[in-house]
């Protein structure tokens, strides 16, 4: 499933070619759809794709066949990956996919697929940015957007870790935010949002565009920022301010999943049928997902 950058369709596709040395087959059960899957389409973010293709960079299967020199994968095993480059220049929106072996994990036992196919572009993004931060306990975190997917489990990961956490959201994301771990949340609609707060702060997470800048100035001399949205500002009063970028990393991937399969994370998947790929692409695009994370199933379409 793929097309120009204007349109994204439903295509016939032929299978992957068979796993060489370093990769898996992997039958897909769920695929997760996000807003950085408008870069693949076209222009942005080059993961290797070759249209005809499918989109996606997440998802959960069961390994269909493995390729030379991969030994920690079975036939039968159900995993998890983020995988960019696609290693067969096509993504997880599809019946099967190949993947690098290098780029899996073993799915937890009793882990819903849906669930397990929310997690790894978010579930990264959020463990990586808050690594590039490197808060301690008691340290203060402003996170823009902590009412989208990123954000929540960037609130969830930093409150277990004992920082205080202030998050921007919409005002009907309030008592979800804070039943997550944060105990102040600012409505973003507020175009005086940053008066609301109560600086300084040790780090800020910018999980929205055009809120780096602003947050800034709320950061302490010599703290840290972090923008995942590409415009992280000029350093300025000894402040690191840096993108970030999501990398594939499946010990980071197996520790999130474990904690989901546990029920120290939350997330909120809408499941919705390959079939309708093209309309959820347009959703999340728009930014209509309302708040929730849409997974593709392939089995529902048939």
């Amino acid at each position: 499933m793929t097309g120009s950058e204007q349109d994204v369709v439903l295509l016939e596709l032929t299978d992957p070619p068979s796993p060489a040395t370093g990769q898996i087959l992997v039958e897909v059960e769920a695929a997760g759809v996000g807003p950085w899957d408008r870069l693949l389409n076209g222009s942005g973010w080059n993961v290797d794709l070759r249209p005809p293709a499918a989109l996606g960079v997440e998802g959960v299967g069961r390994v269909l066949a493995v390729g030379p020199d991969v030994h920690e994968f079975a036939l039968g095993d159900r995993v998890l990956a983020h995988e960019a480059p696609l290693a067969g220049g096509s993504g997880f929106w599809a019946e099967r996919v190949l993947i690098t072996a290098a780029h899996a994990t073993r799915c937890p036992t009793g882990l819903d697929p849906v669930e397990a196919a929310a997690l790894p572009v978010n579930g990264l993004t959020a463990w990586q940015a808050l690594a590039m931060l490197a808060l301690g306990r008691s340290e203060r975190l402003l996170v823009t957007n902590g009412g989208g997917n990123t954000g929540s489990l960037a609130v969830q990961l930093a409150a277990a870790m004992g920082i205080e956490v202030t998050a921007t959201a919409s005002a009907s994301a309030t008592g979800r935010l804070r039943s997550l771990g944060a105990p102040h949340v600012v409505d973003y609609h507020d175009p005086d949002w940053p008066s609301r707060v109560s600086p300084p702060f040790d780090g800020v997470l910018a999980a929205a565009p055009g809120t780096a800048e602003v947050a800034l100035p709320l950061v302490r001399d010599g703290g840290r920022l972090c923008s995942l949205t590409s415009d992280a500002p000029p350093s300025e009063r000894g402040i690191t301010s840096t993108d970030m970028y999501v990398q594939p990393d499946p010990a980071q991937l197996a520790a999130l999943a474990e904690r989901l399969s546990e029920g120290a994370l939350q997330i909120t998947p809408e499941p919705l049928p390959l079939s309708e790929g093209p309309a959820a692409f347009a959703r999340v695009v728009a930014g209509q997902a309302g708040g929730k994370k849409i997974v593709l199933v392939p089995s529902a379409s048939r």
